[in-house]
């Protein structure tokens, strides 16, 4: 009886301790230089101030390491037989192996050839474009997904995923469809960053925990655009004033868009297959537990106590770092500079924006015509609809429903959207697209009438 109390502290100890330790990392905002920000951020960028001069010479090295060995072990299968990790970092069909080709072409000119005026390469070396992907979102998500795959597992391997699951689950399934372990990617969104919160979610749908369509909703639902990034974006316009109105709408855009979502296709028809079967936390509370709350202690208890130690925690961060370094910078590469190219030297969102002028007009909306041409340009990247509006839009009541609809967007290829493209989420660019045009479509309808109040 009393080895059984030791054990049920140990457990306890070591749910309580990693768990803690991933919160005050992850998700309990600090004020640093004078701005409010996030520990495991800030630890992130004083690594990426003493390495910077390099990160993008590892950037290059990675995705070019990619799509090599990825073409080695494609034409060489042999290769991985007895190299599991290899085969996992490397294996990948015809379709993303040319993903990750290009990535590596296109990282090696833009490293190589900044600056240059030759007509074909300027496409890429812009600074809007393939150098803005290398230097400033390569270098950030290279450190981040560093530090991610170490200390993600403080969040998600010591019970806490379980404790809190077993809390929200009538919350979170009866209105969002989705397990109630999914309010701590949520918070981590939120409060923290939106690619940590894609992190976490193609984490634990790798392991079984979310099926397809949780992990689809979860993605493109939860993973939401932190309030920091909030702040920036409506810096750009010129609106900081209006920050609390502002991100109270962001907010109830964000809880309807997770209420619709998740009901209609193309979430509603992917099925809750799971890529580890059996690994899935029930969420009926049984009968001999009295609440949610001892359920989720007793949960949080079994996962802790099933921890093996320091090898399996730093086996778990290897295999994250792999994955994410090699699998998803390449695609982010790819992917987010072909978006920004389009972006910025063709008038293929001008003409895919036309389509919401009549809609805009009709909502009285200012400067309507501008504005459609805004619309469908964030599928690219979350910043340039902001910076379209600075430059190009008078009217603050445009501006600010621009920029709050930017956000609500959430799908953007030069980040989120490329993480998830580059996950094993089947979930393809034109899935992607079609929940970035349902978000676009269900934001306007709930922004434009707020700022019509507002204004």
């Amino acid at each position: 009886m009393n080895n059984t109390n030791k054990d049920n502290r140990t457990s306890i100890w070591k749910f309580i301790i990693p768990s803690l330790s991933g919160i005050l990392l992850f998700m309990i905002p600090i004020k640093y230089n004078d701005s409010w920000t996030l520990a495991v951020k800030v630890l992130a960028d004083l690594i990426a101030g003493t390495v910077s001069s390099v990160l993008p010479l590892i950037c290059m090295l990675i995705v070019t390491v990619s799509a090599l060995v990825s073409l080695l072990v494609k034409f060489k299968p042999a290769l991985t037989a007895d190299r599991p990790l290899l085969k996992r970092t490397f294996h990948t069909t015809l379709p993303w192996l040319i993903v990750r080709v290009l990535g590596a072409l296109f990282i090696l000119i833009a490293f190589f050839f900044a600056g240059s005026e030759n007509t074909v390469l300027k496409y890429i070396v812009d600074s809007n474009t393939g150098t803005f992907i290398l230097n400033d979102l390569l270098t950030t998500l290279v450190i981040i997904f560093a530090i991610a795959a170490l200390l993600l597992p403080l969040l998600l391997d010591f019970g806490l995923p379980e404790f809190i699951g077993a809390l929200f689950t009538r919350i979170m399934r009866p209105l969002f469809t989705i397990p109630g372990r999914a309010a701590v990617d949520s918070l981590t969104s939120w409060i923290g960053d939106g690619s940590l919160g894609v992190l976490l979610t193609l984490n634990q749908y790798e392991r079984g925990f979310y099926s397809k369509r949780e992990a689809a909703v979860i993605a493109t639902t939860f993973s939401a655009v932190s309030i920091t990034f909030s702040i920036v974006v409506l810096s750009q316009v010129k609106l900081l004033d209006y920050f609390g109105l502002y991100y109270l709408t962001v907010c109830l855009c964000g809880i309807v868009c997770a209420l619709i979502l998740p009901r209609i296709p193309p979430l509603s028809r992917f099925d809750n297959e799971y890529l580890i079967k059996g690994q899935a936390v029930g969420e009926d509370l049984p009968a001999q537990y009295r609440s949610s709350f001892s359920y989720g202690i007793a949960l949080a208890r079994g996962k802790a106590g099933a921890h093996t130690g320091l090898g399996q925690f730093f086996s778990n961060a290897l295999k994250n770092v792999l994955d994410m370094w090699f699998g998803v910078l390449p695609v982010v590469m790819c992917i987010g500079t072909l978006a920004l190219i389009i972006s910025n030297y063709t008038p293929v969102f001008d003409y895919l924006g036309l389509p919401f002028l009549p809609l805009l007009e009709a909502l009285q909306i200012p400067e309507a015509e501008a504005a459609s041409k805004t619309m469908l340009v964030g599928f690219t990247d979350m910043f340039i609809p902001s910076i379209m509006a600075a430059e190009q839009i008078q009217s603050e009541m445009t501006r600010f429903i621009i920029t709050a609809i930017s956000v609500t967007q959430l799908i953007y290829l030069s980040e989120i959207g490329g993480l998830i493209l580059g996950s094993k989420i089947p979930l393809g660019i034109f899935g992607l697209f079609v929940i970035f045009l349902e978000r676009t479509i269900i934001s306007l309808l709930i922004i434009t009438p707020i700022a019509h109040l507002i204004f």
